[in-house]
């Protein structure tokens, strides 16, 4: 098959993923998996070197990030019912005072992000935000804005959030170093949201005690004398990424800490599935009535919840398993490469699958797969690049947010928004965001790459 036809298949390959996704509301597993199949057979591969290619890469995958994601996910969940997540919520606030609470709240989504999904952790600290509005005789929409854009930060730029570490993984980027970068870029992005949200706060009204008492949360969250401490709270996140962090650092060229028993115990413990289990026996500390419910019970749950992103995250992986076994990456990057638009390339596919069929995650795990043999066209496929055009990723997936996306409706109903305010609040919001986000990673290639 000729190189514009390749594109030709490769455009009608990404139509199907987002109708079937979008419209007919098919899971995203099933969705990857039949069109990795599809694009196998259509350009030219055997039936057998298809299917190789499937399994070779849905394992590969698998076998590289499954156990990050599993306990990341267990993590978060326990954060959730322990009430870990409300009590750095309330620890942030303390810190930065209650004088800047909406700056809080959005520094306070940005930290419970990284353990919990955005949608979760707008339902834990929706009540907060609105209390402290209410206290501030301020628009809820300021801190809704704040605390939703704050939450959406964090969920597509740090690991061990599940979108940025299945990214990492099939791009084969350095998972410290992309929380290292992601937090150069996070941290631009939440003072731009925070901006926005003050802007767009001024001139939106919404009521903080005019919320439906319907949208709280139906279960009740621990008492006060059951929660964990501050300590206790962070530790699940910090510990873990200061392991990485620390691994990532003994692996330079420079091996700052030798090549002895130290550097290879780093090394060990600071391996993001060694690190991440350290994290879930952490969590497991913010419980203080702990047994069979938590061991058992609270962690199927987590497992049960990380079953479908492992899964989606294998199926993109076979996916861009197949783009590698034919000649559609090697033709695109020639071809986009020849644009010179090098680091935007992933941000506008991911952008445009996200703006197409809402989910930040699939957007991010089928972007990723897509991206793998354009690496080195691109040129981006060696240093830092892989990590780089993992947060390109990241600020497409959130470009934008808007009617397909359940993170909308979370947002608009837990905060009194009508859905043109949300609108106007959340999804362009959501833009500032990404396009942020974007600027600020192609500024980093310029000085690193």
């Amino acid at each position: 098959m000729s190189g514009p036809m390749l594109l030709v298949l490769l455009g009608l390959a990404i139509v199907f993923i987002v109708a079937m996704t979008a419209k007919v509301r098919m899971h995203p597993f099933l969705v990857l998996i039949v069109t990795a199949y599809g694009l196998g057979l259509l350009a030219g591969l055997s039936p057998g070197d298809t299917i190789k290619a499937i399994t070779g890469g849905f394992g590969g995958t698998i076998g590289y990030i499954g156990i990050v994601i599993a306990a990341g996910t267990i993590i978060g969940f326990i954060l959730e019912k322990s009430g870990g997540a409300l009590v750095m919520a309330t620890t942030v606030i303390r810190w930065v005072g209650e004088a800047r609470s909406a700056l809080a709240m959005s520094i306070t989504g940005a930290v419970v992000s990284i353990p919990v999904f955005c949608d979760s952790g707008f339902v834990i600290l929706s009540s907060l935000a609105r209390s402290l509005a209410a206290k501030a005789r301020e628009s809820m929409a300021r801190y809704a804005v704040a605390l939703g854009l704050g939450l959406y930060t964090t969920h597509v730029f740090m690991p061990p959030t599940p979108g940025p570490i299945a990214a990492a993984g099939t791009l084969n980027a350095d998972i410290g170093l992309v929380m290292l970068f992601g937090l150069l870029v996070t941290i631009p992005v939440i003072a731009v949201t925070y901006l926005f949200a003050s802007f767009m706060g001024r001139r939106i009204y919404i009521d903080p005690h005019g919320i439906d008492a319907d949208a709280s949360p139906k279960e009740a969250p621990p008492e006060p004398h059951e929660l964990p401490s501050p300590m206790l709270s962070f530790a699940p996140i910090v510990v873990p990424i200061i392991l990485i962090a620390l691994k990532s650092v003994a692996d330079l060229p420079a091996k700052p800490f030798g090549e002895g028993a130290p550097a290879a115990f780093l090394s060990f413990i600071g391996n993001p599935n060694t690190a991440l289990i350290i994290g879930v026996f952490l969590a497991f500390l913010t419980v203080r009535k702990r047994g069979p419910k938590v061991y058992g019970d609270w962690v199927g749950q987590g497992l049960t919840n990380a079953g479908t992103i492992i899964l989606i995250t294998g199926s993109g992986g076979a996916l861009g398993a197949v783009l590698q076994a034919t000649a559609i990456g090697e033709y695109l990057g020639e071809v986009l490469a020849q644009w010179n638009i090098g680091i935007f390339v992933p941000f506008i596919i991911a952008a445009g699958l996200k703006t197409a069929q809402g989910s930040s995650t699939v957007s991010i795990i089928t972007t990723a797969s897509l991206m793998v043999p354009l690496l080195a066209p691109l040129g981006l496929d060696t240093g830092l690049g892989p990590v780089l055009v993992t947060l390109a990723i990241g600020s497409g997936a959130m470009t934008v947010s808007h009617a397909n996306d359940s993170y909308f409706w979370v947002v608009s109903r837990f905060s009194g928004m009508e859905v043109s305010q949300a609108y106007q609040l959340h999804t362009l919001g959501t833009a500032a965001a990404g396009l942020t986000g974007i600027l600020v990673v192609f500024l980093l290639s310029l000085a690193v790459l």
